[in-house]
């Protein structure tokens, strides 16, 4: 570690399916928050750590901001808003692909009053021509002043690298809060059950994805040091259970193989992955069951 350490934390905020989460896993090297073409797939402020000889940067990627329609919606919108309290950088990030829309404009008015630094991130502009990339720049500058305007390709990792040294610049000197080894300040098990959520989003059809949580209930290590990973997969209604669990099971079975090889490649070790489908009958209208499902505001 250098004398002249610079450390602090960073949000990334925008729309839902802009490409928040894909943009903090290529920043880490590493998938921690999941990905899915589905809109609102982060629930939780995410954690990443960002760690050089130089800095590191705790990136906080929060859940698109949109139009509540239960107490989890609710809650998903507030962790976005609230990461952006006491962070001394803001990335908001808006798609190349996409025209300004009610969402973004929502969203600049609160970061109006943001007194840290806010970037205008304008990912995925390896799907547009570079002609068009002037027009929207100045669509978004004259809504607001940003501190830095910065394209990207998050999938490809175009001008990422140029984004974390333009980010190391604003910040001040300050200690390294975590380990240089460590990615993300989420217990493993959160990890886990986010990583098979994506599968269940990525393998079934419309009307599951947003009325699924899943629960690691227990992580454990056998005498032959193989890790025993036991789920449960919350749906809200019967109907839900049978899709996932699908003819014969081969449904569910499908969710845990392409789970399993994530959560082996997240934990460097062999494991045994147990899963179990529960129908809990609007969850997500219910404080009490969305907080035993880990949905809990945390203070960062």
């Amino acid at each position: 570690m250098t004398d002249s350490f610079r450390s602090g934390f960073v949000a990334i905020i925008g729309r839902p399916n802009v490409g928040k989460s894909t943009l903090l896993n290529r920043i880490i090297g590493q998938k921690i928050a999941i990905m899915s073409d589905k809109a609102q797939t982060t629930r939780n402020k995410i954690q990443g750590v960002y760690t050089t000889d130089d800095s590191q940067i705790v990136f906080i990627d929060t859940p698109g901001i949109h139009k509540p329609k239960h107490k989890l919606g609710d809650f998903m919108v507030e962790a976005a808003y609230s990461a952006l309290r006491e962070v001394d950088a803001v990335l908001f990030l808006v798609s190349a692909d996409q025209k300004r829309g009610p969402g973004d404009n929502f969203i600049i008015e609160r970061l109006k009053n943001v007194e840290a630094p806010v970037f205008l991130i304008i990912n995925k502009i390896d799907t547009i021509h570079p002609d068009a990339l002037f027009e929207i720049i100045e669509d978004y500058q004259a809504l607001m002043p940003f501190a830095e305007i910065m394209p990207i390709s998050a999938t490809e990792g175009n001008n990422v690298p140029k984004l974390l040294e333009t980010l190391e610049t604003y910040l001040e000197e300050g200690p390294q809060y975590y380990p240089a080894d460590q990615v993300t300040d989420h217990p493993e098990y959160f990890v886990v059950s986010e990583l098979i959520r994506e599968k269940v989003l990525h393998l079934t059809h419309e009307e599951v994805p947003h009325s699924v949580a899943v629960v690691v209930e227990d992580m454990s290590r056998d005498e032959y040091d193989k890790i025993h990973v036991r789920a449960n997969i919350i749906v809200e209604r019967t109907s839900q259970k049978g899709i996932i669990i699908g003819k014969g099971g081969k449904m569910l079975k499908n969710i845990g193989i392409k789970a399993r090889k994530d959560i082996e490649n997240l934990l460097g070790d062999h494991v045994y992955l147990e899963l179990w489908v529960k129908v809990e009958k609007n969850w997500r209208d219910k404080q009490r069951q969305l907080q035993s499902f880990g949905y809990r505001e945390m203070d960062y």
